[in-house]
């Protein structure tokens, strides 16, 4: 692998970090920063050192990211010099060739991650951390999307996940409806609400960046929960060709639903010109215009920002994405922001070990619209019901994976992402779109 891979993915790292988007009660702030180092009694007199850092994050992301890591500077005396990026994986390219990497960078997606091994820019974190330490807090299910080849590389410091539905309890109990369990569940009670004379559900292929990114987000899970690990690895990987029986059968299972009359708010018209933000709406409207809406875990900002009197767990709450095999229940696609090291300095290595650690992930918690799967952040340290529980089935997920477009080469992603919109409008083109997605993702892999 060459630095001219890395650079190849550059003009998509904006796009998927898009689609990976969605009071405090964690420490008291004086106390010493910890985390999964090797065995420190205290923070490091680092006076004047400076780690330097890279990533997509700005605004509000970018703000708590600051005021966590200020808690690291001030017990070190260090400083961590932010760098932000529109272009990440160009600038991590011109930055490893020109032999200046930063010390520590934050990725949005497993390909990235893969690419910079390859090409040999970033260092073990086994060499870096402490890895029963990092063995304790962290779940394997997690570890394992950090490792290649054997080796840890990158561990999540904040994790999104890809497999909730929203809805409305109070909603659900005055309809008399139940939360489905199952795949079939929800397609049984979609029909009854249908029935009902009502509208079941809420689907949006948001615009912008990528548009269709939320529709491959509903195969994703159906692959996994239905087709299993093995599979969706294999599919992911260019391994098996889209139009493996499994695999069809999860496009077809979610074109079967939401094409279905009736069963969409709006219909097709509606999913191709709703925002994600817009999408959450008509699930709190009085009455109720649609009953719920599968969207990633960060559409609980849309929820207060548009419902701020609603309180959380009780006004909305939310529930696992149902899987096709009820023997895969306990597995979730995800999104997650990965740290990854590029230069072994002591500043660094402290730093790793205190943003990997749990102080600095409750913290972060604390400050809202975080969810950590470091297993020693306290569920108090959380400021609702909602965050709380979102990041519980993260953390006790018994298979993870990232979301399928995240995992696959760039051009894969777009490709995969346009054709959503194309098979929400033709259902019937769906065995050509799978042969052409094969070519395209047998041409990443072999590219």
């Amino acid at each position: 692998m060459t630095l001219r891979r890395v650079a190849v993915v550059a003009t998509a790292v904006l796009t998927l970090a898009v689609a990976a988007c969605t009071g405090s009660s964690g420490p008291d702030p004086t106390t010493a920063p910890s985390g999964p180092s090797s065995g420190s009694s205290g923070p490091p007199d680092l006076d004047g050192a400076v780690v330097s850092v890279l990533g997509l994050w700005s605004g509000p992301e970018r703000d708590a990211f600051a005021t966590v890591t200020g808690a690291w500077e001030d017990a070190t005396g260090a400083t961590v010099a932010w760098t932000g990026s529109r272009d990440l994986a160009g600038d991590l390219a011109a930055a490893v060739a020109a032999g200046a990497p930063p010390d520590v960078a934050v990725l949005p997606n497993p390909g990235l991650l893969r690419d910079l091994v390859g090409a040999g820019a970033l260092l073990p974190l086994d060499d870096l951390l402490d890895p029963s330490a990092v063995a304790r807090d962290y779940p394997a299910a997690w570890t394992d999307l950090g490792t290649v080849d054997g080796a840890l590389f990158a561990l999540p410091v904040k994790a999104t996940d890809r497999s909730t539905v929203c809805y409305s309890p109070a909603a659900f109990d005055a309809a008399g409806y139940a939360v489905p369990g199952t795949w079939d569940d929800l397609v049984a009670w979609a029909d009854d609400a249908v029935t009902d004379g009502r509208t079941p559900l809420s689907v949006v292929a948001p615009r912008g960046p990528g548009s269709g990114w939320a529709l491959t987000d509903w195969v994703a899970s159906l692959a996994l929960g239905g087709c299993g690990p093995a599979t969706y690895d294999a599919w992911v990987a260019a391994e098996v060709p889209w139009t493996d029986a499994c695999v069809r059968r999860s496009f077809d299972r979610f074109l079967t639903l939401v094409t279905a009359p009736g069963r969409v708010l709006g219909g097709v018209p509606a999913i191709l010109t709703t925002g994600d933000a817009e999408g959450v709406l008509p699930v709190f409207a009085d009455p109720p215009e649609a009953y719920v809406y599968p969207m990633a875990s960060f559409a609980q900002a849309f929820v207060t920002e548009a419902y701020p009197d609603l309180a959380p767990g009780t006004g909305y709450d939310w529930f696992p994405f149902p899987a096709v095999d009820p023997a895969l229940a306990g597995a979730a696609t995800v999104g997650a922001d990965l740290v990854v090291a590029l230069r072994d300095t002591p500043a660094a290595r402290s730093f790793l070990a205190y943003l990997t650690g749990a102080d600095a992930q409750a913290r972060w918690a604390g400050l809202g619209g975080y969810t950590s799967v470091n297993r020693g952040v306290p569920a108090s340290a959380y400021p609702d019901a909602v965050a709380r529980s979102v990041a519980e089935h993260l953390t006790g997920a018994e298979v993870v994976r990232f979301g399928a477009g995240d995992a696959m080469p760039a051009e894969v992603q777009s490709a995969w992402s346009a054709a959503m919109l194309r098979l929400v409008q033709d259902p019937g083109a769906l065995d050509g779109v799978l042969t052409s997605l094969t070519d395209v993702a047998a041409a990443a892999a072999d590219g």
